[in-house]
């Protein structure tokens, strides 16, 4: 309990993940959570739909191989976290989302899993998206109604230049 009363005891942890080098930091930190508090983790990764330029009207609509591919893959590396997090006497379950507003997914996940921490990465592979659309972690802090543990980490160039040095 805090000096004013608070008692912060997270019971579900939701952990959205894009599999970037800064996403599994946050997920370890997770489990080192869950694990202190006796939480659950819900793993979340969200396919970005892109619009398509073909003939016809502009949409979101990517190529229906293409986005098979991509759940199958997310599901298989959510699956393996999942199982090492159960190794370690911990209760998780993922999902794989698809949708043309991350933010928009992430939120509706803590509000639909009731998740009472998110735990997230500054940095991830979202690559020239930020400089367009704005960073995902900016956005979720700003507008989740749940506590946040945000990590900091060091965007990738950062880290390349300082390996060669």
């Amino acid at each position: 309990m805090t000096p004013d009363g608070i008692t912060f005891n997270p019971t579900k942890i939701l952990v959205p993940t894009d599999f970037s080098p800064s996403a599994e930091v946050a997920l370890e930190t997770a489990i080192d959570l869950a694990q202190h508090y006796r939480a659950k983790l819900y793993l979340l990764h969200v396919i970005p739909m892109f619009p398509s330029f073909g003939e016809g009207p502009i949409g979101f609509h990517p190529e229906r191989e293409f986005l098979e591919e991509r759940q199958k893959r997310a599901e298989d590396s959510l699956l393996a976290s999942v199982m090492a997090i159960d190794k370690k006497g911990l209760q998780a379950r993922s999902c794989v989302e698809v949708g043309d507003d991350v933010v928009g997914n992430v939120l509706a996940v803590i509000e639909r899993e009731q998740a009472d921490l998110l735990v997230i990465s500054t940095h991830g592979l979202s690559g020239w998206r930020p400089m367009i659309f704005g960073s995902t972690a900016e956005k979720v802090v700003t507008l989740a109604e749940c506590p946040i543990l945000l990590l900091r980490s060091i965007k990738p160039n950062a880290e390349h230049k300082a390996t060669k040095s």
